[in-house]
């Protein structure tokens, strides 16, 4: 029979983090595939694991994932770790789970860590809606299309961002979504210096500009409000006139009565305002 692919989070900064049951597996397991063995070898000599490694990182997902396919088809138990935090999360690990499901291999999730969603819950923001983004891409054109998402985005918004890029980055968001939204910059999670700013992201840019940070940070970003939508979409309706407005519609082939509803609906009016306006 076939082994099993144990997916299981690590922490992302304080050690007692750690699951009992991610140790135990993490020990039963015949190998462990780590994104950095390097950074790895420091968490298994903390828990006394002595279960062989192997690299599985972003440069070598495919070739090494296919040759961890072929031992789980050998009957290899395989637990997959990353650096820290929820394997598949913005890292190569999603890559190896898909190959595993098209290879009919048993997959399991061992829940821990996430810096995502430990940001999100402290970040004092919506967390009933939310998009995770990651990193933006470095690809000029896709992240383009990325940012003109993000814009229009009402749920609350997750970034990572290294250090060394983090002002340039909230001064780019600040001139695409404006310098009175609301952000939440959370740096060094679980850690002794953990910190999580509330502001905006004009307060952001001026802060930062003054005191470089250190540390991977998590932004949770405002997500656009409704509210604002439709007062934009009402604007942008009102700067027509009333007789273009119904000619938008009736072009449409929407008969008169009901092109005037739909225009009294779009600029918040009633419909024998219209009707006035018209004769």
């Amino acid at each position: 029979m076939s082994g099993t692919l144990y997916l299981c989070a690590t922490p992302i900064g304080n050690l007692e983090d750690m699951t009992f049951r991610v140790i135990r597996t993490l020990k039963e397991v015949d190998l462990i595939a780590a994104e950095d063995t390097r950074n790895s070898i420091k968490l298994l000599n903390h828990f006394e694991i002595q279960t062989p490694m192997t690299s599985y990182h972003e440069y070598n997902k495919y070739e090494k994932g296919r040759k961890l396919v072929e031992k789980l088809q050998d009957g290899m138990n395989i637990a997959l770790i990353t650096d820290a935090g929820t394997p598949g999360i913005s890292d190569p690990g999603e890559e190896l789970v898909k190959m595993c499901y098209e290879a009919g291999i048993s997959v399991t999730s061992l829940p821990g860590a996430a810096a995502c969603i430990t940001a999100l819950t402290l970040s004092g923001l919506s967390t009933r809606r939310f998009a995770f983004e990651a990193f933006l891409p470095t690809d000029k054109k896709e992240k383009e299309l990325v940012l003109q998402e993000i814009e229009r985005e009402t749920r609350t918004i997750i970034m990572y961002e290294a250090p060394h890029r983090l002002l340039k980055t909230l001064k780019m968001l600040s001139e695409r979504l404006g310098k009175k939204r609301r952000i939440t910059v959370c740096r060094e999670l679980t850690k002794r210096h953990e910190t999580a700013f509330a502001t905006t992201l004009e307060e952001a840019c001026a802060y930062y500009n003054e005191q470089p940070p250190k540390g991977e940070c998590v932004l949770v970003i405002e997500g656009r409000s409704r509210e604002q939508i439709a007062q934009e979409e009402k604007a942008q309706w009102e700067e027509m006139s009333i007789e273009e407005h119904m000619e938008h519609y009736l072009s449409q082939g929407i008969d008169k009565k009901e092109a005037m509803k739909k225009v009294a609906k779009d600029r918040g009016v009633s419909k024998r305002d219209i009707y006035n306006a018209l004769i």
